[in-house]
């Protein structure tokens, strides 16, 4: 199927017209220089992957991410301005109101406007409701309905098959309107079929392990920004050389798997079974769990998680080493953390959290959050002598030993021969920690959805940004 031509060719002039109906009274004005006005000015909308709040109320995001580290680099503030769809936030940069629009935004060199080079790639789907993946076809489509937000290539996408297959219907959501909370209508069967991106729906079928890709759309593109086309020199200059660096330094693939590396790790089996043992097994070990949290500091749902990958929250569970108990603990850790009974999961679920917190403390302090718990997670499997000789193998590669994507690459390499003769520990099998510590990832983020609290002690405040930082500002158009 070959559509490209004819979805590029239009793209334009919808997205253009949306814009122009969106607005009021464009003034095409041009934004003051970002020195001059003293800050970075970002037209954004809210959604899960590029900027969101979290538990603690701060924000987040892929593109927030990056967008900080380029306002540390400019030497200003960064102000995020939300807007309710793509068209307004794009329509603020042509009108002179942000100097950049961020908002996991697909390029087109049609428009008025000036784009980065790519952040991430994308890959667009319909997305649907099925116990396994049912993959449609064209004349399947006819009588379904398909949800999709406007002002968007994929608007575009939706349009052309629909004039193309008879008795397929294209509605749009209301404005402000965030993918994963379509995707969860599409779980309940409020909205047929979804037309998203492999990302949006990797992450939500998480939570819900019925949804499925349906069909492949015929649209690939980038995530990039997109700038005024009489954007001063300078700071286009600016941004071109950071996203450049950003790739050759690895900050944009670090940011990415900070986001989405973990998210295709399980399959759905596996959340299905998650979900069914959060509902039959957790709620009488959660006391448990909090009361950890109050005497380590430690996230309760972090220390669920580990729990979980461990033992599938099984009190009496035993594997083939010897370890044993709801956090598989060994005989000598049981002994060193005063814990007398590795069945009783009160007190194994506060010995396996005290050395947790152990294992933390013993990593150097150039090690950040989050990155830092996730390799106390796999210190957690392979011991800390373990971590520690993966960490000299990514020094002895040329690599970062203080960030997990980095560390990552490193741990499987533990257990091949050519490797494991540099330690006196001989082979580790780094490959079971990493899976460990992608795993619990999985699990935390189910669990904090599932069982939502108001502060969380896992994820320490930011201390890199400079006094003065205007991180998320909330100002809505």
């Amino acid at each position: 199927m070959r559509l490209s031509h004819t979805i590029f060719a239009s793209f334009a002039t919808l997205l253009i017209a949306a814009i122009v109906m969106a607005v009021v009274s464009p003034s095409h004005s041009r934004i003051p220089n970002f020195r001059e006005l003293g800050e970075l000015r970002v037209a954004t909308r809210v959604d899960a992957l590029s900027y969101r709040t979290d538990e603690r109320g701060t924000y987040a995001g892929f593109e927030h991410d990056l967008l900080i580290e380029l306002g540390q680099r400019l030497g200003v503030p960064v102000r995020f301005v939300p807007y309710p769809d793509t068209a307004h936030a794009l329509e603020a940069v042509i009108n002179g109101q942000a100097h950049l629009a961020a908002a996991g935004l697909a390029p087109d060199s049609r428009l008025p406007l000036a784009w980065t080079a790519g952040l991430r790639e994308i890959d667009f789907v319909l997305v649907g409701r099925s116990s396994r993946r049912a993959v449609l076809r064209d004349r399947d489509l006819a009588g379904r309905v398909v949800t999709v937000r406007q002002g968007t290539k994929l608007a575009v996408v939706m349009e052309t098959l629909r004039q193309r297959i008879p008795g397929l219907e294209v509605v749009h959501p209301a404005p402000h309107s965030d993918d994963q909370d379509l995707l969860m209508q599409v779980a309940t069967g409020r909205i047929d079929l979804l037309a998203t991106d492999q990302v949006n729906y990797a992450l939500a079928k998480r939570l819900a392990p019925t949804l499925a890709i349906v069909y492949d759309l015929p649209l690939r593109s980038t995530v990039s920004w997109a700038m005024s086309l009489q954007a001063d020199g300078g700071l286009t200059s600016e941004i071109n050389d950071f996203l450049n660096e950003s790739a050759g330094n690895g900050l944009l693939a670090g940011t990415a798997d900070r986001y989405f590396g973990h998210i295709r790790r399980l399959d759905r089996y596996d959340f299905v079974v998650f979900h069914k043992r959060i509902q039959n097994r957790l709620p009488r070990y959660i006391p448990y769990f909090q009361e950890a949290e109050k005497q380590t500091g430690i996230d309760w749902r972090y220390l669920a998680a580990v729990s979980y990958q461990e033992s599938h929250w099984d009190p009496e569970a035993t594997s083939y080493t010897g370890v044993r108990g709801i956090m598989m603990l060994t005989t000598d850790t049981a002994n060193r953390l005063g814990v007398e009974n590795r069945l009783d999961p009160k007190q194994a679920i506060l010995g396996g959290a005290r050395y947790l917190s152990m294992l933390q403390a013993r990593l150097p302090k150039e090690v950040a959050h989050p990155d830092r718990m996730w390799m106390t997670t796999a210190a957690y499997n392979i011991g800390p002598g373990g971590l520690n000789n993966a960490r000299a193998l990514a020094r002895l590669l040329g690599k970062n030993d203080t960030v997990w994507i980095d560390l990552k690459s490193v741990l499987p390499l533990l257990a091949q021969p050519q490797y494991a003769t540099q330690f006196k520990t001989g082979p580790v099998r780094g490959g079971e920690a990493l899976v460990m510590a992608e795993n619990v990832r999985n699990f935390y983020d189910i669990l904090r959805h599932s069982h939502p609290v108001e502060h969380s002690l896992l994820a320490e405040p930011r201390t890199d940004e400079p006094p003065g930082f205007q991180v998320g500002l909330s100002t809505r158009k």
